[in-house]
């Protein structure tokens, strides 16, 4: 008996098939690079953003990296400017690195946005100058040191924030630094950075 054995040769692929892979091949790649567009822009909420306050340009930037994602021109800062050693009263804002420990309603500016000043490095800085004393400093230091927002009433001062103009003189803000220690925006610009920010947002002010 005699068997043959048939072999099948495989089918030259047809037009239809052919386009059908090309055109897989071709959404793959366009949804690759979408995916790499995207990772690639800040988008409001991220956790990686922070804020960078440029005392001497009055600008406030958001920030992915060290790239600006948005910038706002013309903030208003402490009426005697910025410092490294600020005290309670002397409308100064406070020079350092920082972060938004509450994000809440406010009557007088719309909204404020609340840094953990005074924080360990302005702490040290003022005992070690001698400008508080043990007993505060010890005290400040017991916040710090369990993660709490440092106290708000010390000598060295606090209830500093980014806030809005509320129904201040918009006149007034686009002329002169007029807060007390606060970095301040116009209404609009406000509404504008609120998407960007969340507690724990890290803030640079320099």
């Amino acid at each position: 008996m005699v068997f043959f054995r048939i072999s099948t040769i495989p089918r030259p692929p047809t037009f239809a098939s052919s386009c059908f892979f090309s055109l897989i091949v071709v959404f793959s790649l366009a949804a690759i690079l979408l995916l790499a567009q995207h990772s690639a822009q800040a988008t409001p909420g991220e956790t990686d953003v922070w804020l960078d306050i440029d005392t001497d340009h009055l600008s406030l930037s958001v920030m992915q990296g060290d790239a600006p994602v948005k910038v706002f021109e013309n903030i208003a800062i402490g009426s005697n400017g910025p410092t490294l050693s600020k005290k309670r009263g002397d409308a100064t804002t406070p020079l350092g690195e920082f972060t938004i420990t509450q994000i809440r309603r406010s009557q007088r500016f719309k909204l404020f946005m609340a840094i953990n000043y005074p924080n360990l490095d302005h702490t040290e800085r003022a005992f070690a100058e001698q400008r508080i004393d043990a007993k505060e400093y010890r005290a400040l230091r017991f916040d710090l040191d369990q993660g709490r927002p440092p106290s708000q009433n010390t000598s060295l001062g606090g209830q500093l924030g980014i806030h809005g103009l509320g129904s201040g003189d918009l006149e007034i803000h686009n002329a002169v630094n007029w807060t007390e220690g606060c970095i301040a925006l116009t209404n609009e610009q406000l509404l504008e950075l609120t998407p960007w920010v969340v507690v724990g947002t890290r803030v640079v002010v320099r």
